[in-house]
C-alpha cells in the first residue's frame, strides 16, 4: 500500500512558553490523519505530518484558533525578526510596570512585616496602599500569564502559567478578604513578585530566540543586483526579479546569486555549499548554484535555472527549519514536573479549604491555608533550577573560551553519544602547505625555487598559492632578485600550465598525468606512504623533469589529542566531509580515525541524513556554509574559531580559540553542569512535595510559606554558584554518563 503522508511547515502565533507548544502539539495529535505533530517554540514553527486532507493550513488554522493561537504559512526570516521585536516591546512594557508599580508594592508589605509602623491604623492604610500599587502589576504585567494558563487549559494540558495565575489570583482574593475584615497581614507581594520575576525570564527568553534567527539569516543571500542580458543590452536588475532562463553575467569574485549552468567555463569556489578544501573548475554546462563564488579573472556568463525563493540555498533554508522544528524544544524536568504540579496544587488547595471548615477552623484561616497551599506549590525554585545552573555552568565554558550562544544546551551536551566533525576549516587549517618536494639529480633548492616562483606567477589554481608561499619562504634565506619572468602563458583550466620566460625558456606546471600528455618523462618515483592522499604538482623546465612537490591542507595542531580523547571517554566520532575520499582518508588517519569513521564527498543534505543515523543525542562541529544544515539536525551544534556567519549563526556554541580542545572542555562542562541541574531539581521537587503535604495536615501562614519559596529558591542559587566557584577540571575523561 503507497504511504500517502506528507509534512508541512507553518508559523504559529500568540505561543506564550514552551507549554503553549505542548498545548497545540496535544490538540492536533488527536485530530483524524495526523501522524505526528512537532512545534519549535524557538522559531515559532510547527511542523505536522499525516494524509494531505489532514494537514491543510485551512482545517489546522480554526482547531487552533479555537485554543486562541493563529496558525499560517510559513512566514519569511524578516518578518520572524518583525514579530519578536514586537514581543520583545510588549514584554518590556510589562516588565517596566511591573517593576515600577511592584516596588512600591514590596516596600509596603516589608515595613508591615517588619512592624516598623507605630500603629495598627497606619499599617491597615500601608496595607491598603500596597494593595493598590499591585493592581496594575496584576491586571496588566500579569495578563500574558493568565492568557496563556487559559489556552493550555482548553488543550487539557496544563503547564507553569495555570499554576502561577491560581497563586496571584488567590495572593490576591485572599488579601482583599483580610483587608474587608481588617486585617493587615496581606499578600500582594506574593503576586507582584511572581509576576514580575518570570517576566524578566521570559523577556531574555524571547531575546534569545530573536538572535537564533540570525542562522536563517545567514543561509539568505542579499538581493544585490546582478548584470542581466535583456532586449540586447546588459542592464543592473535586482536578483528576486531575475526568472529562471535568463542570460546573467559574473563579475571576478563576484558571489553568484542565482542557480544556473554555465555558459563558458571557470573556477568556482564551492566550499560553501560542499566543503572541498579546493575550489572547481566547471566546464560548459555544468551548474552552479548561489552561494559559491566565480574566482575567474574575466567575465562569465550563466543562464539562470532558479530564481530566488527556488534556489538550492532556499530549500536548505527550508530544510534546515525543518529539522529545527521536528527536534522540538528541549523537554526541560521543570516544565514536566509543573505539568502535573498544577492539577495537584488547585485540587489539594480545594480540598483544604472544605477540610479546614469540617475540623472547626474559621473561614479566615481555612482560605489562608488553601493560599498557602497554591504559594508553596507556585514553581519559583523548579523555575530557577536550571537556568541558573546553565547561566554557571556556561560562565565556565567562557573562561575557557567557549562562548554559548544556548545554555540550554549543556543539558543535551552532558548526554552527547557522537560526535561528528567536518573536515576542512574544522579539522584541518584550510590552507594547503607544502609536505615534501622532490628534486632531478644535481639540481638544488635555490634553482627550484626560482624557477617554481616564475612558473606560479598568475595563476588562479589554490594550490598555486601555497607553492608561492613555499618560494616565498625560500626567496627569504636568498633574498636576491628573481630575474626571471614570464612573458607568455598558456593555460589548461584544472590541470596545468606552459609558460615561456623572458629568456626564452619553457617551464611546464601541472599534474603528472597532463605533463606526460605534454612529452615530458615522468620518472617513477617511491612515494612516502604519508604522501599517498597529498596533492601532487609536477614541474618540468626544456631539460625534462625538474621537481615534485606534494601539497596537503594539514590537521589543526590539537585534532588527534582532542579526537584521542573522545574516543577514550566512550564517544562515536566520525568525520563527514564533502571533500575527496582521499583527502579525508589521509586526515582520518593523520587524527587516529578509522577509516570506517571517515565519510567523504558528502552533499550537505547527506551530511544530516547520515548524522541523523549516528547514535543521539548528537553534537556536530562544523565551520562553513554547508555545515548550517548538519548544525540544525545535530542536537547541537559547535562552529570553531574563523566559522562563516552562518555557521556561527546556526551553531548552539562557538570557540573562541584554536583547534579542538574546546570540543572536549565543553562536554566535560556540560556533564558537571548536568549533575548540579539535577540535584537542583531533585531540590526544588523534594521542596514542592514536601510542601504540599505539609500545608495540607497543618496550617501554615502564607508569609511562612512566601519564607519557605525563598529558602528553596536560595539552596538552588547557592548549589548553582558551586559551580561557577569551582575550578575548571583539566583533562576530564571521564565516560559520559
Amino acid at each position: 500500500m503507497t504511504d500517502t503522508n506528507a509534512d508541512k511547515l507553518y508559523t504559529l502565533h500568540g505561543m506564550w512558553c514552551t507549554s503553549c507548544a505542548l498545548a497545540v502539539e496535544g490538540s492536533l495529535k488527536r485530530s483524524a490523519g495526523v501522524r505526528d505533530v512537532s512545534v519549535h517554540y524557538p522559531s515559532a514553527t510547527l511542523c505536522i505530518s499525516g494524509t494531505p486532507a489532514a494537514i491543510q493550513l485551512s482545517g489546522l488554522a480554526s482547531k487552533v484558533k479555537r485554543l486562541g493561537y493563529r496558525l499560517t504559512e510559513l512566514e519569511p526570516v524578516g518578518d520572524a525578526h518583525a514579530r519578536l521585536e514586537e514581543e520583545s516591546r510588549y514584554l518590556t512594557l510589562r516588565l517596566m510596570v511591573g517593576s515600577l508599580f511592584g516596588m512600591w508594592t514590596m516596600l509596603a508589605s516589608v515595613l508591615i512585616y517588619a512592624s516598623a509602623l507605630p500603629n495598627e491604623q497606619v499599617e491597615q492604610v500601608v496595607a491598603w496602599v500596597s494593595g493598590a500599587f499591585s493592581l496594575p502589576v496584576v491586571l496588566f504585567a500579569g495578563v500574558p500569564f493568565y492568557r496563556a494558563g487559559w489556552r493550555t487549559l482548553l488543550a487539557k494540558r496544563p503547564g507553569m502559567d495555570v499554576l502561577v495565575s491560581l497563586g496571584v489570583f488567590g495572593a490576591v482574593l485572599v488579601s482583599l478578604g483580610l483587608l474587608w475584615r481588617g486585617s493587615s497581614e496581606v499578600y500582594f507581594d506574593t503576586a507582584v513578585m511572581l509576576i514580575v520575576l518570570l517576566l524578566v525570564g521570559r523577556l531574555v527568553e524571547t531575546l534569545c530566540r530573536h538572535r537564533g534567527l540570525k542562522a536563517l539569516d545567514a543561509l539568505t543571500l542579499p538581493n544585490a543586483n546582478i548584470n542581466v542580458y535583456q532586449h540586447e543590452h546588459w542592464v543592473m536588475v535586482p536578483a528576486d526579479e531575475v526568472a529562471a532562463g535568463m542570460r546573467v553575467e559574473l563579475a571576478p569574485g563576484e558571489l553568484v546569486a542565482l542557480d544556473g549552468t554555465l555558459e563558458a567555463p571557470g573556477w568556482i569556489d564551492t566550499a560553501s555549499l560542499t566543503g572541498e578544501s579546493l575550489p572547481r573548475h566547471f566546464h560548459t554546462g555544468q551548474k552552479v548554484y548561489a552561494g559559491c563564488r566565480y574566482l575567474g579573472a574575466a567575465p562569465l556568463v550563466m543562464q539562470v535555472s532558479a530564481g530566488v525563493g527556488k534556489r538550492r540555498l532556499d530549500r536548505l533554508c527550508d530544510e534546515m527549519r525543518r529539522y529545527q522544528a521536528k527536534k522540538g524544544e528541549l523537554q526541560k524536568l521543570a516544565d514536566r514536573f509543573a505539568a502535573w504540579l498544577s492539577p495537584l496544587a488547585l485540587v489539594l488547595a480545594l480540598l483544604t479549604l472544605p477540610a479546614a471548615l469540617l475540623f472547626g477552623t474559621g473561614w479566615e484561616e481555612a482560605f489562608v491555608r488553601a493560599l498557602s497551599v497554591l504559594v508553596v506549590a507556585c514553581p519559583c525554585a523548579v523555575g530557577l533550577a536550571v537556568p541558573l545552573a546553565s547561566l554557571a555552568g556556561s560562565g565556565q565554558a567562557m573562561q575557557q573560551g567557549i562562548a554559548l550562544r544556548d545554555p540550554a544546551a549543556l543539558e543535551t551536551l552532558a548526554r552527547i553519544r557522537s560526535v561528528a566533525l567536518d573536515k576542512t576549516g574544522t579539522l584541518t587549517t584550510g590552507n594547503h602547505s607544502v609536505l615534501h618536494w622532490q628534486a632531478r639529480e644535481g639540481v638544488n633548492k635555490h634553482t627550484v625555487r626560482r624557477k617554481l616562483s616564475a612558473a606560479v606567477v598568475g595563476s588562479e589554481h589554490p594550490l598555486a598559492h601555497a607553492l608561492t608561499h613555499w618560494s616565498d619562504d625560500q626567496r627569504d634565506q636568498h633574498p636576491e632578485q628573481n630575474p626571471d619572468q614570464n612573458i607568455e602563458v598558456n593555460e589548461s583550466p584544472g590541470e596545468g600550465r606552459r609558460v615561456q620566460l623572458n629568456s626564452g625558456e619553457w617551464l611546464t606546471l601541472g599534474s603528472a598525468n597532463w605533463l606526460t600528455r605534454q612529452q615530458i618523462v615522468v620518472p617513477f618515483q617511491a612515494e612516502d606512504p604519508a604522501l599517498t592522499f597529498a596533492s601532487q604538482v609536477m614541474l618540468a623546465d626544456e631539460a625534462g623533469w625538474l621537481a615534485t612537490f606534494y601539497l596537503a591542507d594539514q590537521p589543526v595542531e590539537d585534532a588527534a589529542p582532542s579526537v584521542k580523547r573522545l574516543l577514550a571517554s566512550g564517544y562515536v566520532v566520525a568525520m563527514i566531509s564533502g571533500d575527496r575520499q582521499g583527502a579525508v582518508s589521509w586526515l582520518g588517519e593523520q587524527i587516529g580515525l578509522a577509516r570506517e569513521a571517515c565519510y567523504a564527498q558528502r552533499s550537505p543534505e547527506a551530511k544530516a541524513r547520515l548524522l541523523q543515523a549516528l547514535p543521539s543525542p548528537t553534537l556536530y562541529v562544523g565551520d562553513g556554509l554547508n555545515d548550517t544544515l548538519s548544525l540544525a539536525a545535530a542536537d547541537v551544534g559547535i562552529a570553531p574559531l574563523g566559522a562563516s556567519e552562518a555557521a556561527r549563526e546556526g551553531a548552539s556554541a562557538q570557540l573562541m580559540t584554536p583547534g579542538m580542545g574546546g570540543v572536549v572542555q565543553l562536554l566535560s562542562i556540560a556533564k558537571r553542569t548536568r549533575r548540579i541541574m539535577v540535584q537542583n531539581l531533585f531540590f526544588s521537587a523534594l521542596y514542592n512535595t514536601l510542601a504540599l503535604g505539609l500545608v495540607a495536615v497543618m496550617a501554615i501562614p502564607p508569609l511562612v510559606a512566601v519564607l519557605a519559596m525563598a529558602a528553596s529558591s536560595l539552596s538552588v542559587t547557592l548549589n548553582a554558584a558551586r559551580l561557577a566557584w569551582a575550578e575548571p577540571e583539566e583533562n576530564d575523561q571521564r565516560v559520559p554518563e
